[in-house]
């Protein structure tokens, strides 16, 4: 009988990393988030080994997004509350989807810098990662970052939004609890951000509840619990509360991790947060054919030739815009 073959190369890298990942060495889980968002073909294969290898340990960890109006202090809010579920014995992952520079594609906030108290803390990690523009604002590994601070034993990630858009859509299709931030004292409240925005969430926190705006932050939490019964909730079986909080000197903060507690322990009561987990990761699995498919398309030579010629021939208007896109993509599927 002969020998067993030996493990490939590439496995060995890929089992040793993930050791690394399973023992939560912050290290290996910063070296294997940059394996994930690499576009290599090469680095692609390795990747889904080892989100195979790691998926038997995640899932285990409650999913928090955050997004908010500019100016609200989302940042400061994530630093404040992961400090404090640190001290609480929380291991916090915080994934910043960062803008994307225009000249070299990175993410350019500097997070750390801007979560200064909890960089520090050991049991946190802090991952910007640049949007790039794809997905929604979002970046394109985003959720298996989260499936990586799972394995490495990361019990609550926070995921920060860029901004109120169509990223937050997709951080909402991610997460297990979404929370809005707002701000008082911006003139009529409710005109503040989009209907569809406030539907997602699952709570709404007026910052900046100190310093002699008390009174305005009490009032818009007024003006938003009205608003909020002529909208569909996101649940069911949960109705939105609407708090007030400050960062910086952290009150409200205890009551903001009670609700998220709260709405995890009411969906798991009725079969609905397992469910809605089960239906985020087959939403997830079109999100990303599409994006592959897209990649793979605008990297292919035929394509990128077609649509160099067309570009001109649009441009000048020789032909219709919808014309050149048939023509584009009859080289995918074949029409004539």
């Amino acid at each position: 009988m002969s020998a067993e073959s030996p493990p490939h190369p590439d496995h060995r890298d890929v089992e040793d990393l993930a050791r690394g990942v399973r023992s939560g060495n912050r290290v290996s889980v910063a070296r294997a988030i940059t394996l994930i968002e690499s576009r290599k073909p090469a680095h692609r294969v390795k990747a889904r080994l080892l989100l195979t290898t790691l998926n038997d340990a995640a899932g285990s960890a409650l999913r928090v997004g955050i997004t908010g109006v500019p100016g609200a202090g989302k940042s400061t809010m994530i630093d404040a509350l992961g400090t404090l579920l640190v001290r609480k014995g929380h291991r916090v992952a915080v994934l910043a989807v960062d803008p994307s520079s225009t000249r070299s594609g990175g993410a350019i906030l500097g997070d750390k810098t801007r979560m200064a108290t909890l960089a520090a803390e050991e049991n946190a990690f802090i991952r910007p990662s640049p949007s790039s523009g794809t997905l929604g604002g979002v970046a394109r590994t985003t959720r298996e970052t989260i499936l990586l601070c799972e394995a490495a034993g990361f019990d609550v990630i926070l995921v920060e939004t860029v901004g109120v858009g169509q990223s937050e859509v997709t951080v909402a299709g991610m997460v297990d609890f979404f929370l809005l931030l707002m701000i008082a004292g911006g003139g009529d409240e409710l005109q503040g951000i989009k209907k569809g925005v406030m539907e997602l969430a699952d709570m709404i926190a007026i910052t900046k509840a100190d310093s002699g705006n008390e009174h305005a932050a009490r009032r818009a939490a007024g003006d938003y619990r009205a608003g909020l019964h002529i909208l569909t909730p996101a649940s069911a079986t949960w109705k939105p509360p609407v708090i007030t909080i400050s960062s910086r000197d952290g009150i409200g903060l205890e009551d903001l991790w009670a609700n998220v507690l709260s709405h995890r322990a009411t969906l798991e009561a009725t079969g609905e947060f397992a469910s809605k987990r089960r239906d985020q990761d087959v939403r997830w699995m079109h999100a990303m054919i599409e994006d592959q498919i897209r990649q793979a398309f605008l990297t292919n030579e035929a394509a990128t030739a077609k649509i160099a010629a067309l570009e001109s021939e649009v441009r000048r208007g020789a032909k219709p815009p919808s014309v050149a896109a048939d023509e584009v993509t009859s080289l995918i599927f074949g029409r004539a």
